[in-house]
């Protein structure tokens, strides 16, 4: 699943979480945060993980024609 990186950034931006935190609120680990972001996928399970420790839904950090 490719995933809206710049949408993840300001998300985080606007909740003021580093890469740590936002492990922490996913339940993901700090590197495969910082894998995920560099590469601009991950599965869609960890989507829906990243999508709730940032509080939104899924739809809003996957790029549109997914």
């Amino acid at each position: 699943m490719t995933i809206n990186t710049t949408k993840i950034d300001l998300l985080k931006a606007e909740l003021r979480l580093t890469n740590i935190a936002l492990a922490e609120r996913s339940g993901i680990s700090r590197q495969s945060i910082s894998t995920i972001l560099q590469r601009g996928t991950c599965s869609p399970i960890n989507a829906g993980k990243l999508a709730a420790g940032l509080g939104v839904p899924v739809s809003e950090i996957i790029k549109k024609g997914e």
